[in-house]
This record gives C-alpha cells, sequence and structure tokens, in this order.
C-alpha cells in the first residue's frame, strides 16, 4: 500500500550558492557518502540540487517539513552498483521514523544545469 509521494523541484544555483557560501550548510543536509559522491562528479552542483530535491520530496512523502526534527544528513540518497538512487535512513532519524511502516522506499532524481527534480514513493 502507498504510503506517501512526494515531488520536489529545486534551482541548482540556489543550492550551488547555499553549499558554497554557508559554513556547515553541506555537512547538516548531506552525509559524507553523498559529499563524496557530488564532489566525484564533473558538475557537482547538480547533484547536489538533485540530492535535497530528493529530501525535499521524502519530507513531504511523510508529510513533515524541515523543522519536524529530523536530520537531514540521515536521509541518504545512495547509488548502487548500476548507477539507480535508493534512499536510506540511519540514526534517529530512521528510529523516529520506523511507526510510520515504510517497507520500501522508491526515489527517482534528475537534473539539467539549472533544475533538478526528485519524486519520492513510500509503500508499506
Amino acid at each position: 500500500m502507498i504510503l506517501g509521494t512526494g515531488i520536489d523541484m529545486i534551482e541548482v544555483e540556489r543550492v550551488a550558492a547555499r553549499v558554497s557560501r554557508d559554513s556547515g550548510f553541506k555537512e547538516m543536509v548531506f552525509s559524507k557518502s553523498e559529499i563524496a559522491y557530488c564532489e566525484s562528479k564533473a558538475f557537482p552542483f547538480e547533484h547536489y540540487a538533485a540530492r535535497f530535491a530528493a529530501k525535499e520530496a521524502f519530507l513531504k512523502a511523510i508529510g513533515r517539513g524541515w523543522d519536524s526534527g529530523l536530520a537531514l544528513h540521515e536521509i541518504e540518497i545512495l547509488n548502487e552498483e548500476n548507477g539507480k538512487p535508493v534512499l536510506k535512513l540511519s540514526g534517529k532519524t530512521a528510529v523516529a521514523l520506523d511507526s510510520l511502516g515504510i517497507r520500501r522506499m522508491h526515489v527517482s532524481l534528475s537534473h539539467l544545469k539549472s533544475y533538478a527534480t526528485a519524486i519520492v514513493m513510500l509503500e508499506s
């Protein structure tokens, strides 16, 4: 059964500005694995933006916002060997959301030079 869906779109430049200038923003929002992945790319800000959009889409899918006490860096978007993006919850965020009964999480990312978008679907 579908528990929730969320979609988000963001301007790459907005994320690039925050990641570049705000001390601590990158570490607050992205996990070490996500940072390493994005920094390994020729155009890292497109990848940061897509992951940011996925985190926003996930929050929409669970019906919560930024101020819900969840740690955004514990909502990770990783890649399988074949490149498929996957959502992984860890730490206090995974514990806090355990009661929702999420059994499967689906995520799709897309980005262009100027925009990134993501959709998340959660199943019980």
